[in-house]
């Protein structure tokens, strides 16, 4: 895909207006949202975007900051998954602090907010203490949101233990939305003032993008990201009053803000600098888009990516079919259908005609891969590997110029390795997943000079779109995660397990 965004230009601009905001307080607060590392929905939607740009941000001023990482014992709980990687809150802060640490940045601590003695927090505070990661416990603020009179003493943000930061920029992060972030800034700015310190409270989010039009796809793409939150665009109505300017932001930023303004106020003592919720922000993603058309297609291809995991979610009983519902509406509302995505069509052809010589009722898994050139490779279940292996086989070696009758693997490794599984492991599907026949191909390598060359083409997968027939099982959909692949799966099961699904 052709790039439409310049990560050059925003990483100067964007260091360039924190540091402004920086200079106006002795201490900043400042609350990001959205992914800090591994931002993959702002890659996809701004082709050229770097996934690390922020964190890369903040290793150029790394001397000057330390991070707070905030996560909500109520997700803790319930075994909330990030998406992107497939791993639950908890596991994402572990990894949180060892890829911020690879950076050389200093993580203060940990903040559990709303916590109420949850047992699985519990067990979770204990492994972060025997890590030796500070961690502190922020329970429900009494009064929020409408007292400000008891949100503001020493009742409210009082009770919470204050963390005690050195650096004048403190970055306050967590896995996911509805963390805490915001309550534990202001519970800080609370603690501070009491201090006699001159502290201040901005916002980093990087979408919706506030100086972009509220119907723009890159706007769009985020309601369709955060469906189940019920987040939707409006025109900042403060900022258009005060600066006769229209700005967008999303509805809860908006609906709390005369609140969080009399909240800032109070903990003060003086009026406060922001006129509306857009004046908190310091984000400037939008001033590096360098191709608007090239950024509404990405941002579609998003919207749709996001209507398949949301149709995905739903079959697995994961979200509501309210939460179904507002992503087809969405859908809907930009004109899109699931096959303005190139790789859905052939996928589904291909299983039609498999299903054609079958006599079920279940969907016949089929996968489809485009590569960079446009061309479609399928693959199906075969009789020792599966649709996802199969698929990514065939395109290494189309890619690879070699010829569809070269067996890669010969069976006296794969027929082993099915043993193993079935015999020894007890698995009850013998079909090898794409991990599985990646390793094989491996050991092939050092005997058979084209397993050898397929393997040279791997990373040229990468950045490559894919679409399943079925919902994958969660080895293959991490290793294609792994491997930089795009994928989309029909919310369609392959059997009717109830556990062999998974």
């Amino acid at each position: 895909m052709k790039k439409g965004f310049n990560s050059t230009k925003y990483l100067e601009e964007q260091s360039k207006y924190i540091l402004e905001r920086v200079n106006k307080f002795d201490k900043l607060y400042l609350e990001f949202g959205g992914k800090l590392i591994y931002d993959m929905h702002a890659k996809r939607c701004l082709p050229g975007f770097d996934e690390n740009a922020k964190i890369k941000l903040l290793h150029k001023m790394k001397d000057e900051l330390e991070i707070i990482i905030c996560v909500y014992a109520g997700d803790i709980e319930r075994n909330k998954i990030r998406g992107d990687f497939g791993i639950s809150y908890d596991i994402d802060v572990l990894k949180l602090i060892d890829d911020l640490r690879s950076y050389d940045l200093e993580i203060n601590s940990v903040v559990i907010t709303r916590f109420d003695n949850q047992p699985a927090t519990t067990v979770f505070i204990n492994k972060l203490e025997h890590k030796g990661i500070k961690v502190y416990k922020h329970s429900s603020t009494k009064g929020y949101p409408t007292d400000v009179d008891m949100i503001v003493s020493d009742e409210g943000y009082g009770k919470n233990p204050y963390v005690e930061t050195t650096k004048p920029i403190v970055v306050v992060t967590a896995p996911g939305p509805g963390s805490g972030k915001l309550a534990t800034c202001l519970s800080q700015l609370y603690h501070e003032n009491k201090l006699g310190r001159s502290v201040g409270y901005s916002k980093f989010e990087t979408f919706p993008v506030w100086n972009m039009p509220l119907k723009h796809p890159l706007n769009i793409a985020y309601e369709a990201a955060t469906v189940d939150l019920k987040d939707v665009n409006m025109v900042d109505s403060f900022h258009l009053e005060a600066y006769n300017e229209v700005t967008v932001n999303y509805n809860r930023d908006i609906e709390t803000f005369p609140v969080l303004k009399r909240i800032i106020e109070k903990i003060t003592g003086t009026e406060s600098m922001f006129k509306s919720p857009t004046d908190m922000g310091v984000n400037r993603v939008g001033f590096g888009i360098t191709d608007d058309e090239v950024i509404q297609e990405a941002s579609k291809q998003e919207i749709i990516r996001r209507y398949f995991k949301t149709g995905c979610e739903y079959k697995k009983g994961q979200c509501s079919i309210d939460t179904y519902n507002r992503s087809k509406m969405i859908m809907d509302d930009l004109q899109l259908k699931p096959t303005h995505r190139v790789v859905v069509e052939p996928a589904r052809l291909y299983a039609e005609e498999l299903s054609k010589k079958i006599d079920t009722d279940l969907a016949i898994p089929v996968m489809a891969i485009e590569l960079k050139n446009g061309e479609i490779v399928t693959g199906k279940n075969g009789q020792a590997m599966d649709a996802t292996a199969a698929c990514i086989i065939n395109a290494l070696k189309v890619h690879a110029g070699i010829s569809e009758e070269v067996h890669l693997l010969s069976p006296a490794i794969l027929n082993p390795i099915m043993t193993l599984k079935t015999e020894s492991l007890g698995n009850k599907k013998a079909l090898l997943n794409l991990e599985e026949v990646l390793i094989a191909l491996s050991i092939s390598a050092a005997f058979n000079p084209m397993a050898q060359v397929a393997l040279d083409h791997l990373e040229s997968l990468r950045g490559c779109e894919s679409h399943a027939t079925v919902i994958l099982h969660s080895n293959n959909e991490n290793t294609l995660r792994n491997l930089g692949i795009e994928l989309t799966s029909d919310p369609q099961f392959s059997s009717n397990s109830l556990f062999y699904n998974n």
